[in-house]
């Protein structure tokens, strides 16, 4: 009966994990998925983006963020703040109209729904009498003036959102107003455009879907001015004088109209086709806005020509001679110019152009020859080209972080040093407490290197491998090249470029040092390249090593994608990182596991064939390992094999249930209960009433060995630790395989003197074949007081305490199932923890990460990160694998944000809820990464044009980590984006395709994924 019993609780130690463990998700990083709806505060300097699934998402200066999701799940389909105040109304596609709020709490500002409203027609009128097509916020603040498709113009009071019959402005009633010339036309549809008079709000601009324009008295009720055009209207402009209105049309043409109180129904100043005078696309927004300097800006979207450039996302501005046609890679969903934000001020003066693509966001410089782009600290393209791996570096030397600083500043040469002009609202966080990285890797060969350390992921460096192969295109080609007297003058733009050259470019596997700047870069074609970071531009020819881990192995043919061709001769390389030797493994299928060792200066790469140590000093191979079994035929077939591997799994699975119903049958009926059997149970029932019972394991069965992909290398770590005997310590190569087998290398590493005359050596010492054959996922060796070994030159920057190598070591072992330590060197069993007999739950990610306490300074502990298949995080202790916490993450439908999970060294994560954002959370109650921020309406802000010339870091280094709520509050659920994604399966099979595309030799869902987060691979992130 003592194995049932559970310890009791022990209060002291639920305090001290209370000051230790706390589950929030604080952020969400990237461009939101599926925007619809663009709306720009002037006043507050706040921009706001709407989504498919129903979120706003709020943007100021750096580190100022707010999230919304309306309760409908709709489209928002337009936004709109209204003037001069910490309010915006958002239209849905359901026709509801919701009010929301920022509002200070606690010193903070949270964003809150207020109202909602859908107008209501008479009792059996149309839907399309009620169908809100045209939102216009009233300067009075008080009104808000909806145009329908019926060509009624309503009138609403807010905040309560009552209609105001008596103002309602009828078709009939701006009919009997017109002269008897424009009456007989059905120039009345729905309406199309609502504008206020910039001088006098006692006006407005009615604007038909046929061209009909009318001005209206508000007071008087009357119509002031009308204004007939030939084609369908598109939209409208009223200039800031109030003087002059331009329109735009279906047939890609833009009128100006002068205005006077002498003219009832003039003809255009002008008609112009920009891109004519072929037949050209609809003119859908136009800007004409005025300058001190000279002639006015025109800035449009669409109006190119159909036949030719008819597929192009355009926006184009025009202005003193010069016109760019910029030409986006994805959809314009909106746009907006920054202008001055005073409406007493005689100019417009714009300074910037923001256009809300359908994959990124691009501010253009409009203050700048040449218009340039200004770079984003936030709201970043993550899936520019779709993300394939990722890993995470905590507390970066400055040095290092420097020097990636300053590869990416000559990378963003092209960009505007204008500071950035979205700047409202005030971030209340405390500066970063230290330096992070987060390293992706994509499907294009490359590797971004983004600035994780607060609220804002900003972009630092990029890194391409494609120049080290030869590919369809030459990678100095630019994407805008076009000959100046080309028409239209399109300028390609924004980063966004979904389409890979090669599919087998795609990166798999990141690995860098923070210490020595090195740098592992593994890939889906089987290369491995091992880059070096240089200030300087230079020219070399990257060595290449072959690695043939079939060596001894007969009668295996490889049936996949061939390797990549590298460049021939000596390639130029830009500052930053530069690879200066490539291994190839074959067969080339894709690299599954990856360590380095920079002390050592040696690299470990596993695939589902085998694995192999290179050392990259000597640049020479060290030795290869086949981990193939017999029956891993399908490990050579490719990725047009998943169907035989989909057919074998079932097989495989359907014999087990049989064997599993077999079992069963053999075993013994129970007979009837004799009478002291029966008295025993009940006082044994009697007894355990008051006592807590552990629960009872379930049986694991053993997998069989011939379960396909049992070579799949899952994870490979360097040690310094007792491996042949106990007085004697040396380096060590440990790999897992997916058949539950740990190998164990000793390895003999020349000392500094003679690093480069003798060769590195290794020699296999331990093998361990785990009975239940589970996948090993991760690997640890804890030194004499139980703590993990430090990273690779730690020690020598003083950044951590030499481990203890008086005591026995011991090694941990995580499987898919089950955790165990074994006692090094005998390597016997000391305890384990039956994950998935206790709770059906299996193995994904797992990390070491230390956890410091929000009460005692000083005082941490480290432990375990563990993310199963249910999408649950489990923190559990070192050494005693005793289970701490347990949180819900992620949904266990997401299988795809599972599978892209990341753990930080200080008990953060994140994780892809939509292909192009990381869901960022925390397990810790001191590390926490939040907007924390404060939004006001400041008069002396209107006027603050952004200024070139501006040190870039100035506006990127305000406070950007924080938090929405204080400690001990009990928290909302303020990620409301990810509940709103996660209810799309779109968007579920779209991560899941990035993830596990491309996947080569790999079968079964657990080989194709993607193994993005922390390995216990070295002790870092993976």
């Amino acid at each position: 009966m003592r194995r049932f019993l559970r310890s009791g609780h022990d209060p002291a130690r639920e305090r001290l994990k209370r000051d230790l463990f706390q589950f929030n998700k604080t952020v969400e990083h990237g461009f939101p998925h599926q925007p619809s709806a663009l709306g720009y505060s002037p006043a507050l300097r706040i921009l706001a983006i709407g989504t498919r699934s129903g979120a706003i998402k709020l943007y100021g200066a750096p580190g100022v963020e707010f999230m919304g999701l309306h309760r409908e799940n709709n489209a928002v389909v337009q936004i709109h703040f209204l003037p001069g105040q910490c309010q915006l109304v958002t239209l849905l596609d359901d026709n509801s109209l919701h009010l929301w709020s920022l509002k200070v709490k606690g010193g903070v500002s949270e964003l809150q729904e207020d109202e909602s409203f859908t107008l209501r027609g008479p009792p059996g009128a149309a839907p399309s009498a009620t169908q809100v097509t045209v939102v216009l916020p009233h300067s009075s603040r008080e009104l808000l003036y909806l145009g329908t498709e019926s060509g009624t113009v309503f009138a609403v009071q807010l905040p309560a959102f009552r209609v105001l019959e008596d103002r309602a402005i009828s078709s009939d009633a701006v009919l009997q107003r017109l002269p008897e010339e424009a009456r007989h036309r059905r120039v009345f549809e729905m309406v199309e455009a609502l504008q206020e008079h910039p001088r006098d709000p006692t006006q407005i601009l009615i604007g038909y879907s046929r061209g009909l324009l009318v001005i209206w008295d508000l007071q008087a009720c009357r119509v002031l001015g009308h204004f007939l055009s030939s084609q369908q209207l598109e939209s409208v402009c009223w200039q800031r004088d109030g003087r002059l209105i331009v329109s735009c049309h279906s047939d890609g043409s833009y009128c100006q109209w002068p205005v006077s109180g002498d003219t009832q129904h003039p003809e255009p100043l002008s008609s112009c086709v920009p891109y004519g005078p072929f037949p050209c696309k609809a003119i859908t927004k136009i800007f004409w806005l005025t300058t001190r300097k000279g002639l006015p800006f025109t800035i449009f979207q669409g109006g190119m020509p159909r036949a030719s450039f008819g597929d192009r996302h355009c926006v184009s501005v025009a202005h003193d001679g010069q016109q760019t046609a910029f030409d986006f890679t994805s959809r314009v969903i909106d746009f907006t110019v920054l202008a001055e934000a005073d409406p007493a001020a005689a100019f417009d003066d714009p300074c910037a152009l923001v256009v809300l693509a359908e994959e990124e966001l691009v501010v253009i410089d409009l203050q700048t020859a040449g218009w340039p782009l200004v770079p984003p600290p936030y709201l970043a393209s993550l899936h520019c080209s779709a993300i394939t791996c990722s890993h995470h570096v905590s507390n970066i030397p400055l040095k290092l972080w420097e020097r990636i600083l300053a590869a990416g500043s000559r990378q963003n040469a092209h960009f505007s040093s204008m500071e950035w002009p979205i700047d409202g609202g005030t971030s209340l966080a405390p500066a970063p407490p230290q330096r992070d990285l987060l390293l992706t890797g994509h499907e294009d060969g490359s590797v971004r290197f983004w600035d994780a350390s607060g609220v804002c992921l900003r972009l630092l460096y990029r890194l391409s491998t494609v120049r080290v192969f030869l590919t369809d295109t030459d990678p100095s080609e630019s994407l805008s090249t076009q000959a100046e007297d080309e028409w239209p003058p399109l300028r390609k733009v924004g980063s966004f470029d979904p389409y890979s050259d090669d599919p087998r470019l795609g990166i798999q596997k990141i690995f860098l040092c923070k210490y020595s700047g090195y740098l592992a870069a593994a890939g889906t074609a089987g290369q491995v390249l091992v880059l070096e970071l240089n200030d300087e531009e230079a020219e070399h020819t990257v060595e290449q090593v072959e690695a043939d881990l079939l060596q001894d192995q007969e009668g295996y043919r490889w049936k996949g994608h061939e390797r990549l061709c590298t460049r021939p001769g000596p390639v130029r390389f830009e500052p930053g990182f530069q690879p200066f030797v490539l291994v190839q493994c074959q067969p080339p299928a894709v690299v599954t596991s990856l360590a380095l060792h920079s002390e050592w200066r040696l690299v470990a790469f596993g695939t589902s064939h085998g694995f192999g140590l290179f050392d990259h000093q000597q640049r020479r191979q060290v030795f290869v390992k086949c981990t193939l079994h017999p029956s891993d035929q399908l490990s050579l077939e490719g990725p047009l094999s998943r169907v035989k591997s989909l057919k074998k799994s079932l097989r495989q699975s359907f014999r087990r249930m049989r064997r599993s119903r077999v079992s069963n049958r053999k075993r013994p009926a129970p007979g009837p209960p004799r009478e002291g059997q029966e008295a025993g149970a009940k006082a044994e029932r009697v007894g355990l009433q008051d006592m807590e019972l552990a629960p009872v394991q379930r049986k694991i069965e053993a997998r069989s060995a011939e379960d396909s992909f049992t070579g799949f290398v899952r994870t490979l770590y360097f040690a310094d630790t007792y491996l042949r005997d106990s007085s004697r310590h040396c380096p060590s190569l440990w790999a897992g395989t997916n058949g539950g087998t740990v190998y164990a290398f000793s390895l003999r590493v020349p000392p500094a003197e003679r690093r480069m005359d003798e060769p590195v050596r290794a020699e296999q010492a331990k093998e361990i074949q785990l009975m239940h054959r589970a996948p090993v996922v991760g690997l640890l060796v804890l030194d004499g007081h139980s703590i993990p070994l430090p990273e690779p030159l730690e020690v020598a920057h003083d950044l951590s305490k030499s481990p203890d190598m008086q005591g026995s070591h011991q090694l941990l072992v995580v499987s898919e199932e089950q955790f165990k330590v074994f006692t090094l060197p005998k390597v016997s069993a000391k305890l384990k923890l039956k994950l998935t007999a206790l709770e059906g739950s299996r193995v994904r990610r797992v990390s070491v990460a230390h956890f410091g306490s929000c009460r005692a300074e000083n005082y941490g502990e480290h432990h375990l990160a563990v993310l199963t298949n249910l999408g649950d995080i489990q923190v559990v202790s070192l050494p005693l694998l005793k289970p701490q916490v347990r949180y819900s993450c992620i949904r266990r439908e997401d299988v795809s944000g599972i599978a892209s999970c990341v753990f930080t060294k200080y008990g953060q994560g994140f994780y892809l809820i939509s292909p192009s954002e990381f869901e960022r959370f925390s397990l810790s109650t001191k590390w926490l990464v939040e907007p924390r921020c404060l939004v006001a309406l400041a008069e002396t802000k209107i006027h603050s044009h952004p200024r070139n010339g501006a040190d870039p870091e100035k506006a990127l280094g305000r406070a950007r980590n924080s938090g929405s709520q204080h400690d001990g509050e009990e928290r909302k659920p303020v990620l409301v984006m990810e509940r709103a994604l996660l209810n799309d399966e779109r968007v579920l099979k779209e991560i899941q395709s990035t993830l596990e595309g491309g996947q080569g030799s790999c079968g079964d869902w657990h080989s194709r994924r993607m193994a993005m987060g922390h390995s216990l691979s070295n002790g870092g992130a993976e």
